[in-house]
């Protein structure tokens, strides 16, 4: 069975071998018990009112993931062992994270008028969560939910992410990726306009 679909992160076998369901036969299946998994951590995860700077700690992202699938797999939440197709070497990871925290703190604090607003910091903090890729796999789902969370403890509206499933594939799911990788090449704005899309 592959467990993932091909535009998605590869698993390694170790990784793979970390799915805690052994009745799971097919990709529908571990979607099911996935949405299910990351329901149960949105109800988590929005169960309680949290300030950015709450959602902005390291445990709470850790948490968050852990949440959102560890009923699925035994990873959850624990940063990857191995380097991927995408994201910055494993061993840069935790670093990575603690150095996006701050920079998202710093520009949550900068003075009234200045050119980020709450969506430019949601849509930035979520490219730079699925580009360090911290995770075995997730990245996008877990990186979108921090952003509808620290949005919201923004002021804001959570994003609409082209209100569709973005784990399937389809043309929304490669618009995304698209404005996903213009972000990579420092053009924040199909990303501003898609989440919002």
């Amino acid at each position: 069975m592959t467990l993932v679909p091909e535009d998605t992160t590869p698993l390694d076998p170790e990784e793979a071998a970390g799915l805690k369901l052994s009745y799971i036969s097919s990709r529908g299946e571990l979607n099911i018990v996935e949405a299910l998994n990351v329901e149960d951590g949105f109800q988590w995860a929005y169960g309680r009112a949290r300030t950015p700077d709450e959602l902005l700690e390291l445990v709470f992202l850790e948490e968050l993931h852990r949440r959102m699938f560890g009923d699925v797999w035994k990873w959850a939440g624990k940063y990857r062992k191995t380097d991927k197709n995408i994201g910055v070497p494993w061993w840069q990871v935790r670093t990575c994270v603690i150095e996006l925290l701050a920079d998202v703190r710093a520009w949550g604090a900068a003075p009234a008028g200045s050119a980020m607003g709450p969506d430019e910091i949601g849509a930035r903090y979520h490219h730079r969560l699925v580009a360090i890729h911290a995770f075995p796999n997730g990245n996008g789902r877990h990186g979108r939910a921090a952003a509808d969370l620290l949005i919201t403890s923004l002021g804001g509206e959570r994003f609409t992410w082209g209100r569709e499933n973005l784990s399937d594939a389809s043309e929304v799911r490669t618009r995304y990726i698209c404005a996903l990788r213009a972000a990579d090449g420092h053009d924040i704005g199909p990303l501003l306009e898609f989440v919002r899309s």
